[in-house]
């Protein structure tokens, strides 16, 4: 698992270790496996949330897991054009590489640690897909799109895209240099993540060294979510046993603890962890296909405006004709 890794991870800054004494351990509420799937094409998925009430997730509405997998030649897989409104989709790669485009613009390839942030908004058309040569020779792949919600005051907001490249992301060090910790959006103990985003949130990838325990300072306001991408270990102060493919939802406190076995159950050399959380919007979802709304009647109406062709134009992509002469061709 590549992401972004540092040779000495000494020289990084160190987040500072919480007061036992004044800082409160975030109790495990619950931990749910993710059941597998298919998405867009057909490339495998693990359905982070499945199981868990919105309330529990909100800001966040859905989450999935792509892959792990290593795809033979001409097996690699993407997602077709499709339409979104209301919310943020935020894709992280960890192993391969994918590309995005959509009608607003935005669009390039990303790969291992790298993150491509869509703001939705009012209407996008986008796709999603492995880059010709990797579906030529097939490879490893793996990362995960998460959902992020909109307050309605914002759900109509202008599309946007951030090209979040590997080396922007904050990287930083438990106190004892137990554990590497990726910021890629909010902020950690003073630190910054470079996606901007508009709903309050804090979005980390943490790795935690075979046997070492990191006590994880979180803002009492956010909520906190902890999915397993590899490993085996425990979370809360309870030590409470999770492994590959399962989410942790803590509640309320100021401390996160995640815990790394010293001999590892399931692939995955060390404890990888997406730690996430932000401020609930505490409004009502209506969410159905590609659309994320506050009402059903909102619903409706982001259908009646892609069946209008009123959330964008898929880019034409201009190729000539078998029986019509090449540009820079002389016409006789």
């Amino acid at each position: 698992m590549p992401a972004v890794t540092v040779e000495d991870i000494l020289v990084l800054p160190r987040i500072s270790e919480p007061d036992p004494a004044t800082a409160a351990d975030r109790p495990v509420l619950s931990v749910t496996t993710a059941p597998s799937g298919f998405e867009g094409e057909g490339f495998p998925v693990r359905r982070a949330f499945a199981g868990v009430e919105l309330r529990a997730l909100d800001p966040f509405i859905h989450m999935d897991q792509m892959g792990e997998v290593d795809y033979a030649p001409g097996e690699p897989k993407g997602t077709s054009w499709h339409p979104h409104r209301g919310f943020e989709t935020v894709t992280y790669i960890i192993d391969g590489v994918f590309r995005h485009q959509d009608s607003n613009g935005g669009g390039g390839l990303i790969t291992n640690g790298d993150t491509q942030w869509m703001t939705a908004g009012g209407g996008i058309l986008h796709i999603e897909e492995p880059p010709e040569d990797l579906v030529m020779s097939g490879g490893l792949f793996h990362g995960f799109q998460l959902w992020v919600n909109l307050p309605s005051r914002l759900k109509l907001a202008p599309p946007r895209y951030q090209d979040i490249r590997a080396g922007q992301v904050a990287l930083l060090s438990s106190a004892d240099g137990g554990a590497l910790v990726r910021v890629i959006a909010g902020e950690l103990d003073g630190h910054a993540g470079p996606g901007v985003t508009h709903t309050p949130i804090t979005l980390l990838h943490v790795t935690v060294e075979p046997g070492a325990e990191f006590r994880l300072p979180w803002r009492p306001d956010f909520n906190a979510l902890g999915y397993v991408l590899a490993g085996s270990g425990t979370v809360g102060a309870a030590r409470r046993p999770v492994r590959t493919g399962q989410l942790a939802v803590f509640g309320a406190g100021d401390v996160l603890t995640l815990g790394a076995q010293r001999i590892m159950d399931g692939p995955g050399e060390k404890l990888d962890v997406l730690v996430l959380g932000g401020q609930p919007i505490r409004e009502p979802v209506a969410a159905y296909g590609p659309f994320v709304m506050n009402t059903r009647a909102e619903l409706v109406r982001a259908f009646e405006d892609y069946q209008a062709g009123r959330l964008g134009t898929i880019p034409a992509v201009r190729t000539p004709l078998p029986d019509q002469p090449h540009p820079g061709h002389d016409v006789l």
